[in-house]
């Protein structure tokens, strides 16, 4: 932990490392939550889809180490088990037991739609307290909103070539 770079925070700084394990939690289910999803997903377009999902997988996957590193600079310890995940999360998990590649997708775009909630909220409550934090987190945002719209798009093509083939 750096002195001054904890000394510039002007806000609760257990409160921030909260915030933080919680946005953490999220972003291990979400790795999970594509990671797995790529694995079962069945369906027409499985093959676009499970790349999308792996490439997501990987970048919620650094937004971990992003969150986890900030969390250790702040003097804090990130979430040690998985079991504090689903009692931390914002957003939950939900297992893909449904395989199908529409239902695939919209669990994602979900998820993807509660971390840009997280971020975005995390945005107004970092920007006068602490810059570093802030632009983390700003960086963060514009990738889960760059995946929902991924996967929106993934999901009106599907619809757009089912159309066709009625």
């Amino acid at each position: 932990m750096g002195q001054k770079g904890r000394e510039i925070v002007k806000m609760n700084v257990d409160e921030l490392i909260n915030l933080l394990n919680k946005a953490l939690s999220d972003e291990w289910l979400a790795y999970y939550q594509y990671w797995i999803g790529a694995k079962v997903v069945r369906g027409p377009m499985k093959d676009a889809v499970i790349a999308e999902l792996t490439l997501h997988a990987t970048e919620e996957l650094a937004h971990a180490e992003l969150v986890s590193t900030r969390i250790i600079q702040l003097g804090g310890t990130p979430v040690l088990s998985p079991e504090e995940w689903l009692k931390l999360t914002n957003c939950g998990y939900e297992p893909p037991f449904n395989h199908y590649v529409e239902e695939i997708l919209n669990q994602n775009i979900k998820g993807e739609q509660c971390a840009i909630n997280v971020y975005n909220s995390m945005l107004n409550i970092t920007r006068e307290g602490d810059p570093v934090t802030y632009n983390m987190a700003l960086g963060i945002l514009a990738q889960e909103v760059e995946h929902e719209e991924d996967l929106q798009a993934l999901r009106e093509d599907l619809e757009l070539m089912l159309l066709k083939s009625k």
